[in-house]
């Protein structure tokens, strides 16, 4: 039986950071969607399924990378969110 896959592994090699990307906030992979702005639209009420309608380029992993992540960096992406609201 495999071993489960813990919430932090399940975001890595997904979530990435990079100087000079989306100001250097944690984002998808290979795009420049910031997990901050998902959060935030999450916490607005929109469904997990809207979310590919908006970013089509998104799989079901990136969308649980990103909640793994804000589970894990709680104050980081709140902090992102209220920079950008500002």
């Amino acid at each position: 039986m495999a071993a489960p896959v813990s919430r932090k592994a399940s975001s890595e090699g997904i979530i990435r950071r990079t100087p000079g990307v989306v100001g250097g906030s944690a984002r998808i992979r290979n795009t420049r969607i910031p997990v901050w702005l998902l959060v935030e639209i999450r916490q607005a009420g929109q469904p997990d399924s809207e979310f590919f309608l908006d970013y089509p380029d998104l799989t079901p992993e990136d969308l649980q990378a990103a909640w793994s992540y804000y589970e894990g960096h709680k104050d980081e992406i709140d902090n992102d969110i209220a920079e950008n609201d500002a």
